[in-house]
């Protein structure tokens, strides 16, 4: 193997995708190494342990999946101007944020953290801060913290109903790797049905 110059990060973006591929509890050291083309021995200069490569990679994807913003303000500044309705707001939202979630490495990072919460407190937290995130952002656009929870829950629900068949497809199509599986076309689908559910709700609202 030739000498790289390999980073935490590359290291951690290696660990994601082994845990795609294979899950984090079934990733080894030399997993990593392999993908990069390394020998496992030199991933110590950089993590003491597995574990820690574990924890690095639950911390980097809070970083990275927190920075992620629901709704933006150009969005926001319409709805209050009255030049959009709420409903069409939330459902130009949606495609915005289903769209961030279908890229690298938030796939990745989003697979990783959903499955891990139930191992991992931290990771729990990742999930939790960001339907407070979400919901936070929703409750700028309507009137009550109810309403703003249960459209939180729909947007969530089928966002992860949206990873897992975006997963499958990418599981029946294996020759499409790193950087070219997202070149897969989008199923709006489930777009399209959260949209109808927020149209549904918030009408109901009326």
């Amino acid at each position: 193997m030739s000498k790289k110059n390999i980073s935490q990060e590359k290291i951690i973006q290696a660990f994601l995708s082994s845990a795609f591929d294979r899950s984090a509890g079934a990733t080894s050291l030399q997993d990593v190494a392999a993908s990069l083309e390394i020998k496992k021995a030199s991933l110590y200069n950089h993590f003491e342990s597995r574990d820690a490569m574990y924890d690095a990679t639950i911390e980097y994807c809070a970083q990275q999946i927190g920075q992620v913003d629901f709704l933006t303000q150009k969005v926001q500044e319409a709805v209050e101007s009255g030049k959009t309705t709420v409903s069409a707001a939330i459902k130009k939202l949606i495609a915005r944020y289903f769209s961030l979630f279908d890229s690298e490495p938030l796939f990745k990072m989003y697979v990783f953290v959903h499955t891990e919460q139930y191992f991992n407190a931290f990771a729990l937290k990742i999930v939790q801060n960001q339907i407070e995130k979400i919901n936070n952002d929703i409750k700028k656009l309507v009137e009550t913290k109810e309403a703003a929870a249960c459209l939180t829950s729909i947007i969530l629900q089928q966002l992860d109903a949206y990873i897992a068949v975006r997963k499958e497809t990418i599981r029946q199509n294996p020759e499409t790797g790193a950087g070219s599986l997202f070149e897969l076309p989008s199923d709006n689908n489930i777009i399209n049905k959260a949209s109808r559910l927020v149209d549904a709700f918030v009408n109901s609202l009326m």
